[in-house]
């Protein structure tokens, strides 16, 4: 193996959890478990990455037990016996090949609409309202109550994660859905103790953290994703003061975080001009928590090309991965759409055949098992 890729292959200590080499595959929906069960192909879909070399999976997101979690149809959750045991064999899978596995736990808010399953009554939660910045106030706003009933939803389910086999749970706080919306000041208007300063905004993750921690064991790992970017706006950000941002960072850290996946649309780019590193790098950086970059690693176009019609993408070189992760800039590095079109990835490159790894296309994106 090149020298240059030693780091990528490298055993990782998060927080006491060993890893065998610094890959995680990134969450990413799915939409293959009717009735939040997972079905037949979800075991083998891990188990594959697994095989293939990642040494941490986090799962798609999983619906916590909440009324108004779901904004997508035939999303995975953890409420029935049957999705529990589908879980308790996609574990024993990923667990087979000396991987380990969170379990990330989602909340759409606003993004659900009146009309969608389970309870097409229920409408989404936000914490004022609104589900972008300039919109009607369309969904429902949440009451203390309501706050603090879902921060004992997400330690509940943390705790059903641990007794599943789970290694740890994240905590989906990124890309405009319930919790990112309490972080991001154009959704939150509230004049409360969750709302207004940034304390505030991350005050109900910070919380969930807490929670989740004190209902597992201290071997059981709580991570949070966050973005600057939201699907209502790829512009916007939680903050764009780097005192702010580190501030927001060490909240976390202090809930009890062990870990922050830092979603950026492309990796290579920095979060400040000042200074040369991206968002992980800014979060390991304030907090000294393990940290988790994420955003078109491997690939030539972001997620937005090829969302949006420019389906097919080719391989991209991974020189400049290497020498982050060789400068200590972040710990982990997540992948996404590449590990849907070829599972192999990570052995691949750590064998040199990086001419054999097949190109993400989106037009055959739903047959990717």
């Amino acid at each position: 193996m090149n020298d240059i890729k030693n780091s990528l292959f490298s055993e990782f200590n998060l927080n006491g959890l060993r890893l065998k080499n610094r890959v995680v595959m990134a969450p990413m929906t799915r939409e293959f478990s009717p009735k939040g069960i997972p079905n037949d192909y979800a075991p083998t879909y891990y188990s594959k990455r697994a095989a293939g070399g990642v040494g941490l999976i986090i799962t798609e997101g999983v619906e916590v037990s909440h009324e108004a979690a779901s904004g997508y149809p035939n999303c995975p959750n953890l409420q029935s016996d049957d999705s529990k045991k589908m879980w308790e064999k996609i574990i024993s899978e990923v667990h087979k090949n000396n991987s380990s596995i969170f379990c990330q736990l989602w909340h759409c808010g606003g993004i659900r609409k009146l009309g969608m399953p389970p309870d097409p009554k229920i409408p989404g939660f936000t914490p004022s309202g609104y589900v972008k910045p300039g919109g009607k106030k369309i969904a429902y706003k949440m009451t203390l109550d309501d706050i603090q009933e879902l921060i004992q939803v997400y330690a509940d389910d943390a705790k059903i994660c641990q007794e599943l086999g789970f290694d740890g749970i994240e905590i989906h706080g990124a890309h405009g859905y319930l919790i990112d919306q309490f972080f991001w000041n154009e959704t939150n208007l509230r004049t409360d103790e969750y709302g207004g300063s940034i304390e505030n905004r991350a005050r109900i993750a910070s919380k969930i953290i807490s929670a989740s921690k004190e209902n597992t064991s201290n071997s059981f790992k709580v991570g949070i994703r966050i973005s600057q970017w939201k699907q209502q706006d790829y512009d916007a950000k939680i903050t764009g003061n780097k005192d702010e941002l580190n501030l927001f960072f060490n909240l976390l850290k202090n809930a009890g975080a062990d870990y922050l996946h830092c979603s950026s649309r492309r990796f290579w780019e920095d979060e400040f001009t000042d200074e040369s590193i991206n968002l992980a790098g800014v979060a390991k950086k304030a907090t000294g928590l393990p940290a988790i970059s994420v955003g078109s690693v491997g690939l030539n176009k972001d997620f937005t090309l090829t969302f949006g019609g420019d389906h097919e993408t080719k391989t991209a070189d991974l020189t400049k991965l290497y020498q982050k992760l060789n400068n200590d800039e972040f710990d982990l590095i997540a992948l996404g759409r590449i590990l849907l079109s070829d599972p192999e990835w990570v052995n691949k490159v750590r064998d040199g055949n990086e001419s054999s790894i097949i190109p993400y296309n989106k037009s055959f994106a739903e047959n990717y098992i």
